[in-house]
């Protein structure tokens, strides 16, 4: 019975730590998910990466346009985070529409590498007769360090290009509403990786180069905040202190534990009832 009750207190231990560990991290996600900061809403998308229109996760981005144009946003990810996006277009009504058109979702990193989705439909059939088509795509983990031939998606900048791949000429020209939010939920193991790249963070204006304390004067001969594509998240590149790695190691530790009570346990071997204590033997 006292082995089962030490067992039980045991497995108490780990359920209390992996809740207190886990706590922080659902925290940070909602916190890098809310987007409430006061800008307002984008209204407009970039036609190329160069142009790409800012977006913060958890803020959903509108834009009026034309079918057949690349349209462009841009939003940040930080290490141990799952991005997501997803875009909803309002098409033109039928009557004016010649047939049915795929729209595609793609998703590239600070180096333009494209990445693939891990879930998520980011191409879709619309028929003629659709008023709307939502098309989404969820990444991998972001890690913080990858090898040079690994395509792992990495900390920094991540473009979203939205277009029509497939529709009848005459389609060309028609004018849509895009409306596009991107996301990004902690997964934890933020410092899980063993290493630490800077991020893939794009700077804008030629003549600069990232991670510098400087740039080279303007025109009034005074220098400059280097513009790069995304804004740093407010928890910094990290995604914050929780890794799961502590997770297992409080696991651990309270198995180690265990296992010392038991084997003291065992090797003590079963004490008498009938036995005297040590030193409260009677004299004969």
């Amino acid at each position: 019975m006292r082995a089962l009750r030490i067992l039980g207190a045991a497995l108490t231990l780990c359920a209390a730590a992996w809740l207190t560990a886990a706590a922080p991290a659902a925290a940070d996600g909602e916190d890098g998910t809310d987007g409430k900061s006061g800008k307002e809403a984008p209204t407009e998308a970039g036609t190329n990466f160069r142009t790409a229109t800012e977006v913060e996760p958890g803020r959903r981005a509108t834009a009026a346009a034309s079918t057949g144009d690349y349209l462009y946003w841009v939003f940040p990810a930080a290490a141990g985070q799952v991005p997501g996006v997803k875009a909803e277009l309002k098409l033109p009504d039928a009557s004016s529409r010649h047939g049915g058109a795929t729209w595609q979702l793609d998703v590239y990193d600070g180096l333009r590498r494209h990445q693939p989705c891990a879930s998520g439909t980011p191409a879709r059939r619309a028929a003629q007769q659709d008023r709307t088509v939502t098309v989404s795509c969820t990444l991998r983990r972001v890690r913080s360090w990858s090898e040079r031939w690994a395509n792992d998606p990495l900390q920094g900048a991540y473009y979203v290009r939205l277009t029509v791949v497939d529709l009848p000429a005459q389609d060309l020209g028609l004018p849509i509403d895009a409306e596009v939010e991107a996301s990004v939920r902690d997964a934890g193991g933020a410092h899980a990786d063993g290493g630490d790249v800077s991020p893939l963070n794009p700077v804008l204006r030629a003549g600069t180069a990232p991670d510098t304390d400087s740039e080279p004067p303007d025109d009034d001969g005074k220098g400059g905040d280097i513009p790069h594509a995304v804004a740093e998240p407010g928890d910094g590149w990290g995604s914050g202190w929780w890794s799961d790695r502590w997770v297992w190691t409080v696991i651990g530790a309270a198995l180690a534990a265990l296992a010392g009570v038991g084997g003291y346990t065992l090797t003590r071997g079963p004490r008498s009832p009938g036995r005297p204590p040590a030193g409260t033997g009677s004299d004969i």
